[in-house]
């Protein structure tokens, strides 16, 4: 069955939310919005390209920081609205510079930093 992106459900903006995901240690790095253009452009280089809501222009993630996300694979969930990209992560995948954009734990009611920076 071949793949069409304009069968996955976006939002009323035509976004699609994209989680990526270490496709070697299984860790959740980012989450970040694809348009259908962007899911095909990714399918098609197998680099990973989002759309910047604040920019309005697509993204290809590691463009000008050299972070890159290589795809290994893209998953759809059952609901068809929600995306997973098993990438290969180049360097840190937060722009704060950090491993992975989730670095803040909610801990017994309060936010605790769990991840620093990545030395450069």
């Amino acid at each position: 069955m071949t793949f069409d992106p304009a069968t996955l459900r976006y939002d009323a903006a035509g976004l699609i939310p994209a989680i990526a995901q270490d496709a070697e240690t299984g860790e959740i790095l980012m989450m970040a919005w694809m348009s259908s253009e962007a899911v095909a452009r990714t399918l098609k280089t197998g680099q990973v390209t989002y759309w910047s809501r604040s920019r309005q222009s697509f993204w290809i993630k590691g463009e000008t920081s050299g972070h890159v996300q290589e795809l290994v694979e893209m998953r759809v969930d059952c609901d068809r609205d929600c995306l997973l990209v098993l990438i290969r992560q180049t360097g840190p995948a937060c722009h704060t510079n950090r491993r992975s954009c989730f670095y803040t734990a909610l801990r017994d009611g309060e936010e605790v930093e769990i991840m620093a920076p990545m030395a450069e």
